[in-house]
């Protein structure tokens, strides 16, 4: 759709000169996000600074019935910060404020386009840190780790956002401006704050969000245990499990993965490995010692090749920046990756690791495997050339048959990502029609006119009500689909 005149001054009368985004040139860079598959430039990109100016962005919107789709930094990997019907993109991340640190409460309230990473430098010297680490924390902002329920390395322990949201200040789809939850930890009533993490937009606008801080703890080791097969490395995961041992981070790399962040990091991973572990400890030192030691000794007994401890903060950052560096060392094995969420319990590690290799060769396709062992959050890169359209089709058909075997396994299609544009469609596989359908009516509770992130979360599906329907990946000429 194209904007009309009447709503284009609407926007310049709300926001600074410099905060309206019109031209081709500049909206092209809102088409998508980092999952380039999916694009979708939007008809103008709005960039607040308040909380007042998003909802009279919203209002404007709803009264001219313009989609709206928001956006933190777009490093979402599901097609979700971008517009396939147009519309107002409204971009959070000038919204980057500490507005209050209470430690006696041990939490803070931040603005929605603060970086993840920044809110622990920021604490760091108090003691404190905020937990969810998603691999982009570098870049990723609070807000879209809100919008996805996004977890990372240290999830296993710690758990995921929605585990360290306490409340949000939230502009809905009607255009009012809500609290949910707040600073009192336990409250009476539905969990509505539960049910907006992780809704990618699709309720309304988030502008301040109040998270939990954590006390740093007293000692951390950090343990690198490679394998000459993945079976080996997936027993030793659940053996570590089922010792009673909860790391705060049990991440698997695969012998593709480690080659190429060897090659892009130089990370110290040993090459020869099929697969390495990287458990990582936390807590007080005496418990941090017996752990790690018996973490070692499972280790051994399923065949570790060796087992190596960080012998201080510069080894382990090493260690730690090849695993968050991953997906970019991939760039050096193909120029376009389609990268997958998927889970499995994590007793089906073995099983669903073979299936990934069946799958793999069967499509001939290459994938590089990185991801969350200890939870069974799996992030398999299937590696292709975008230039190539019978590359693309494979590299497709390879991820639809994954997803189906993760979610026959009694898996979910998304462990911390969330499901965008890009998995929708398989929901139908893993929820009831009457489940869909519930998930609809309360959607449209906060969203009444389904203008707030169109076509993305909820398939297109009777279920889903009217006017859902699929947007297509924009894709090179000849390209299948």
């Amino acid at each position: 759709m194209a904007l009309t005149r009447d709503v284009i001054d609407a926007l310049r009368k709300i926001l600074e000169p410099d905060a309206l985004v019109t031209s081709p040139e500049g909206r092209m860079v809102y088409e998508c996000d980092m999952h380039t598959l999916y694009k979708g430039a939007p008809d103008v990109v709005a960039l607040p600074r308040t909380t007042e100016q998003v909802q009279a962005i919203v209002r404007v919107c709803r009264e001219h019935r313009v989609p709206i789709v928001p956006r933190g930094s777009g490093t979402g990997l599901i097609g979700g910060a971008m517009a396939p019907r147009g519309g107002v993109m409204v971009g959070l991340n000038r919204m980057t404020a500490i507005l209050d640190v209470d430690l006696p409460n041990r939490c803070a309230t931040v603005q929605p386009g603060l970086i993840n990473l920044w809110l622990t430098r920021a604490v760091a010297e108090r003691g404190y840190f905020f937990a969810p680490d998603p691999s982009s924390q570098m870049v990723s902002s609070i807000g879209g780790n809100v919008s996805t329920n996004a977890g990372g390395p240290h999830c296993l322990k710690y758990g995921i956002t929605t585990n360290h949201v306490l409340g949000l200040q939230m502009v809905t789809g009607a255009g009012d401006l809500v609290w949910l939850g707040g600073k009192t930890p336990e409250r009476p009533g539905y969990d509505l704050t539960g049910a907006a993490v992780g809704s990618e937009g699709t309720f309304g606008l988030v502008t301040a969000v109040i998270v939990r801080l954590l006390h740093a703890p007293e000692a951390v080791k950090t343990v690198l245990a490679p394998f000459a097969t993945i079976d080996d490395a997936s027993e030793t995961v659940s053996a570590i499990i089922a010792a009673g041992i909860i790391p705060a981070a049990l991440e698997m790399l695969d012998q593709v993965m480690i080659q190429a962040i060897e090659d892009g990091v130089g990370a110290g991973y040993p090459r020869e490995a099929a697969a390495v572990l990287l458990i990582e400890l936390d807590g007080p030192r005496a418990e941090v010692e017996a752990q790690g030691e018996r973490c070692a000794a499972i280790a051994r007994e399923h065949r570790a090749l060796d087992v190596r401890v960080a012998r201080d903060e510069a080894e382990r950052a090493l260690l730690w920046k090849g695993r968050k560096e991953a997906a970019g060392a991939v760039g050096r094995i193909a120029p376009a990756y389609l990268l997958q969420d998927a889970v499995v319990p994590r007793s089906k590690l073995p099983e669903i690791m073979r299936r990934l290799q069946e799958i793999a060769a069967r499509h001939r396709v290459v994938m590089a495997n990185v991801f969350h062992a200890g939870d069974g959050n799996l992030h398999p890169l299937i590696c292709y050339d975008d230039r190539d359209p019978d590359e693309l089709r494979r590299a497709t058909e390879a991820n639809e048959e994954l997803l189906s075997a993760c979610i026959a396994l009694g898996g979910s299609v998304t462990g911390e990502h969330g499901v965008g544009l890009d998995k929708a469609k398989k929901l139908t596989l893993q929820y009831a029609d009457a489940d869909l359908n519930f998930m609809y009516r309360l959607r449209r509770v906060f969203d009444p006119d389904h203008l707030m992130n169109p076509d993305k979360m909820l398939p297109s599906h009777p279920a889903c009500g009217e006017g859902f329907r699929p947007a297509r990946p924009v894709l090179p000429p000849g390209a299948w689909i």
